[in-house]
């Protein structure tokens, strides 16, 4: 399959996508955003990876989310989508939500991890560099820092703000505390919290403990990571563990042991109820994400074009009865 030099957007890509408001901010964003977390690195393929941005914009994906240290190698999937921005997207940046994080292992020595404001100024410039960018327009925390006072990290992400480096500030993985505290820090600050990404899926539903409760008092918004679980809420583990799956493979997030029987006729049961509504297992785990409306956008992950299209197809139907979301409870107990 070719693909044209010059790329040119599906000019009706804003009929279908939903756009939801972000927290009591002014922005919205998809329901449906992309990661670049796999699949878009130095390793992978550049044309799949350019098909499936061209896909995902061309269907009203406006949210891209990186991290510095997105690869492998480190660092590659900012680059690669640097590449395609400065090629393909350069007409359209004001178009786009485009985000970064730092707080994971990106260099040696004491200033490349965690949350110090040494290591978080600099990650940005590095990232606004390999994207070729004067400004990410959100900008995490990846992840709390146990040894950096919380008013460092905050006031680090309201200095990249003041700077022009960033629209908007967001934190990844805090607990409810620290999401209070933080948005606490922060609107002293003068730079509200625009956003929180927790994992959530319904596999996974620890940020129905408080922090969703928080997020909603402090009207941040969210955005949910590993809403398919890394795969396992999709067709595929269905009949346990298939050749060639990530959980086959060794040294990747997705533990294998976690699939076993009792897993597996869990999967089987929800995957009755997605087919009488219509939908796939993937296709109905994003929706009872989005239900009611308390997770801004979903963020998922792809390897090709196809996907992208099925998980965007999950907005036709996102509502739910009492009696589904019963069953489905029942299910996960």
């Amino acid at each position: 399959m070719g693909y044209p030099l010059v790329y040119i957007a599906n000019e009706n890509r804003y009929k279908e996508m939903i756009y939801n408001r972000v927290g009591r901010s002014g922005l919205k964003l998809p329901a449906i955003s992309l990661g670049l977390w796999h699949n878009f690195a130095g390793v992978d393929a550049y044309e799949n990876g350019r098909a499936m941005l061209h896909r995902a914009f061309d269907l009203g994906i406006t949210h891209f989310d990186l991290a510095n240290n997105y690869g492998p190698p480190p660092g590659s999937a900012e680059e690669m989508f640097g590449r395609i921005l400065k090629t393909d997207f350069a007409p359209y940046r004001d178009e786009m939500i485009i985000s970064s994080k730092a707080g994971y292992h990106m260099w040696d020595g004491p200033y490349g991890d965690w949350g110090s404001k040494k290591y978080l100024m600099a990650s940005l410039d590095q990232s606004l560099q390999r994207m070729g960018l004067d400004y990410v327009d959100i900008f995490y925390s990846h992840r709390p820092d146990p040894d950096t006072p919380l008013e460092e990290t905050m006031g680090a992400l309201d200095l990249m703000v003041r700077q022009g480096k960033a629209l908007y500030v967001g934190i990844s993985s805090y607990s409810p505390e620290q999401t209070a505290e933080a948005a606490r820090i922060l609107k002293d600050l003068g730079t509200p919290l625009l956003i929180h990404q927790p994992s959530y899926s319904m596999l996974n539903r620890s940020i129905e403990e408080g922090l969703q409760d928080v997020l909603e008092e402090n009207g941040v918004g969210s955005i949910a990571f590993c809403p398919l679980a890394q795969g396992l809420l999709t067709n595929k583990y269905l009949h346990g563990i298939p050749e060639g799956s990530r959980a086959a493979r060794e040294n990747t997030f997705l533990d294998a042991n976690r699939i076993d029987e009792a897993l597996v006729a869990k999967l089987q049961k929800l995957n009755g109820i997605a087919e009488q509504r219509g939908q796939s297992l993937a296709q109905m785990s994003l929706a009872w994400v989005l239900r009611k409306g308390k997770i801004t956008t979903a963020l998922i992950g792809a390897s090709r074009v196809s996907q992208i299209e099925q998980n965007v197809a999950a907005l036709s139907n996102l509502e739910f009865s009492e009696t589904e979301l019963k069953e489905i409870d029942s299910i996960l107990a």
